[in-house]
């Protein structure tokens, strides 16, 4: 029995080798083309943007706080309305200040009174010295006491004005034509100089984005200081829509931060219409360098590999005749190379291509996944692969 089966695996192999043989002399079978998609790698205006986190500030705001010590007695603003550069906002009870001012006046007068007094005694004990008919040393003193006089009345002066600025500081008028805020103190609150804050006010068109940037992107902000256009800065809001007004670059700060090596960057757009309140966050995009006639292939045509980007291309080759009969003529086969690319950004259902391809290149599009590099590909119905293109 075990020599039957020896031999049956024996006359197996012969066949085997026979039917190897048989099948060598005229080649391997061809693979059949694989059936793909192709399109036409193409130009096309590619405007995208960079984005950084912004926050919506004010371009002008101040904390207001009593310059005096004092009960609040008034509040004349509406809060969260405009008011005007001037305009009164609260009173600090005026009384005690009221009256320092009027006996400050009162030492003034009190002091021309006496200067006007000294003038006269000097003018007249000049008169007599001429006459001999007072001594040198009265004349002296009369001078001397005039002088006085005018140094009292300068005195005077100073402390009156020194009452009007308290009296001034006892009603807090708007620096500037600005929004008001909510107040931080109600009547009848006590306040103290320079401590106690009372409500804060800013201005509201135009307003200001605050952005941080790398210090690598520093030159390329200058110039846009100096150069933009009314597309390179724009502003999504938080709600995901965009503001309908374009800036312009407003400041950048003095220095570059040492542990971070990053610095500010403000940059202003116009806000009639109060959309933009301050403390907003916002994202502003910025018109990339690189942004114009750019070669785009449909996104679904890559692949990624180890962090790499590939699309496969169609070419036309010439394939040589191997057979011994020279009156057949060579062919020519359609074949898909890889190819490695370097990606820009996403424009709706395309990909910017900054390296690898040119314009009017053949891309395979659909029907790769089944397609090794070199390998004969047909125009044809391909079904398209579920992910085939990297998640960005």
């Amino acid at each position: 029995m075990k020599n039957r089966y020896i031999s049956f695996l024996a006359a197996v192999g012969v066949l085997s080798l026979a039917a190897c043989g048989g099948s060598n002399k005229g080649g391997a079978p061809a693979m059949p083309p694989t059936p793909v998609n192709i399109v036409e790698a193409k130009k096309a205006e590619a405007l995208y943007y960079d984005k950084y986190q912004g926050i919506v500030t004010a371009l002008n705001a101040v904390e207001l706080r009593s310059q005096v010590a004092g009960y609040v007695t008034g509040i004349f603003f509406k809060e969260g309305d405009v008011v005007t550069k001037g305009a009164p906002l609260y009173e600090i009870d005026r009384r005690k200040y009221q009256a320092a001012y009027d006996q400050a006046n009162a030492n003034v007068l009190s002091a021309k009174a006496n200067l006007v007094k000294a003038q006269k005694d000097i003018d007249r004990y000049n008169m007599l010295l001429k006459n001999d008919a007072v001594a040198r040393q009265t004349v002296d003193q009369a001078a001397a006491t005039f002088e006085t006089a005018n140094a009292q009345l300068a005195v005077a002066k100073a402390g009156l004005a020194s009452a009007a600025t308290d009296l001034s500081f006892a009603t807090i008028r708007a620096p500037f034509t600005g929004r008001i805020g909510i107040s931080q103190v109600k009547l009848g609150a006590q306040v103290s100089p320079g401590t106690t804050l009372l409500n804060t006010i800013s201005t509201g068109n135009p307003i200001g984005v605050d952005v941080v940037i790398n210090e690598q992107d520093i030159e390329r902000f200058y110039k846009l200081q100096q150069h933009s256009a009314d597309t390179t800065f724009r502003l999504t809001l938080s709600d995901g829509t965009t503001y309908d007004k374009t800036g312009k670059v407003f400041a950048i700060d003095r220095g570059v931060n040492n542990q971070t090596g990053s610095i500010k960057v403000r940059i202003q757009f116009p806000n009639e219409k109060d959309v933009l309140k301050d403390g907003m966050s916002a994202v502003l995009q910025v018109l990339n360098d690189n942004s114009g006639e750019r070669v785009q292939i449909p996104y679904k045509a890559v692949t990624e590999q180890m962090g790499e980007f590939f699309v496969f291309v169609a070419r036309d080759t010439t394939v040589k005749d191997t057979a011994e009969d020279k009156s057949v003529k060579d062919r020519r086969d359609t074949l898909g190379h890889q190819v490695k690319v370097k990606l820009g950004p996403r424009v709706q259902s395309n990909i910017v291509v900054m390296e690898g391809l040119k314009e009017g290149d053949k891309v395979i599009s659909e029907g790769f996944q089944r397609l090794r590099d070199g390998g004969k590909v047909t125009q044809g119905a391909a079904a398209p692969a579920a992910g085939a293109a990297p998640k960005k």
